[in-house]
């Protein structure tokens, strides 16, 4: 009976003295959570995309939450939530927040199969990452779409597809929601984010390509050469010409499409335009019009029949 008391005794002891101890280590190493940080982080969509930059919504909520400490919201951008839920969150944290411009992303690569032709057969696994490892891929463009689809597995929000004819990406500016996954995980950096501009309207150049002209040509038949015309016509400065690649800056481009029209190879794209409309035939003026009438009257060709054919003979 006392050894039992004894046990008792003994245990009750050491289970007192572990938790004097455990009390005493969370009190003295016990880290410090803002408790912003948790209703920020409800505020957030929960992607955990890392378009922002962070790992996950936690790391976005917990920089969010440093940044209102600091006195500026600055350069912190959920593109998931947008400028509404950018707009609870500093509310939230007593801040204003600018609202940035909306992006979506932009696939610059027209080589499509009628411009850019196979001149060779991949076997091996079909990503994108392990084609361009080996090489090339099965074209002469060394730079253009792969088309594996490695940008389509990586969007959580079904915003991006192959096109089965053409064998490029596409991507439905309506459900893009700017995160990168796909700029990320695009092997030749074919992928940008670009502002989605008024009425969604963009103008960019849909290629990558920095071989010199003969070069790029061979290869697809819509490469950008490096001519410099566009770079010549703009007015606003916003597109440069380096290594053989012009690339049209959107936040200076004005969307006058002058680029367009000069670009010998097609390469710069303009989306969302409404198509031009057919010039007015020009109005001939009078004194043209009877001058021209009076001119058939005189050579019109004379018709003769039968019987004046006769008197003529006769005569």
């Amino acid at each position: 009976m006392n050894f039992i008391l004894i046990a008792v005794i003994v245990l009750g002891a050491i289970g007192l003295i572990a938790a004097l101890v455990l009390y005493v280590c969370s009190k003295k190493f016990a880290v410090y959570e803002d408790p912003r940080i948790a209703q920020v982080n409800e505020l957030l969509p929960g992607a955990n995309c890392g378009g922002c930059g962070f790992p996950g919504c936690g790391g976005m909520a917990d920089a969010l939450v440093k940044g209102a400490d600091a006195g500026s919201l600055d350069g912190l951008l959920c593109p998931v939530g947008g400028s509404e839920t950018m707009g609870k969150v500093a509310d939230l944290l007593g801040m204003a927040i600018a609202n940035g411009d909306p992006k979506v992303a932009v696939v610059r690569c027209n080589g499509t199969c009628e411009h850019r032709p196979k001149i060779a057969e991949y076997a091996g696994l079909r990503t994108c990452a392990a084609m361009h490892a080996c090489g090339a891929g099965e074209t002469a463009c060394g730079f253009g779409c792969l088309g594996c689809g490695d940008c389509v597995a990586a969007c959580q929000f079904d915003a991006i597809h192959i096109n089965s004819e053409t064998g490029i990406p596409e991507v439905d500016d309506d459900k893009c929601t700017a995160c990168g996954a796909c700029t990320k995980v695009c092997p030749r950096g074919i992928i940008e984010l670009r502002k989605k501009g008024p009425k969604n309207r963009r103008v960019y150049v849909s290629c990558v390509n920095k071989d010199k002209g003969p070069v790029a040509m061979k290869a697809c038949a819509v490469s950008c050469i490096g001519c410099g015309k566009c770079e010549k016509e703009c007015n606003f400065g916003a597109i440069t010409v380096e290594n053989n690649l012009a690339y049209i800056d959107s936040e200076k481009c004005r969307l006058c499409r002058k680029c367009v029209t000069v670009c010998p190879k097609h390469a710069i794209i303009d989306v969302n335009f409404p198509n031009p409309a057919p010039a007015p035939k020009p109005k001939a003026e009078p004194e043209k019009v009877e001058a021209a009438k009076a001119a058939a009257k005189t050579e019109a060709p004379k018709t003769v029949t039968p019987k004046e054919e006769e008197k003529e003979e006769k005569a």
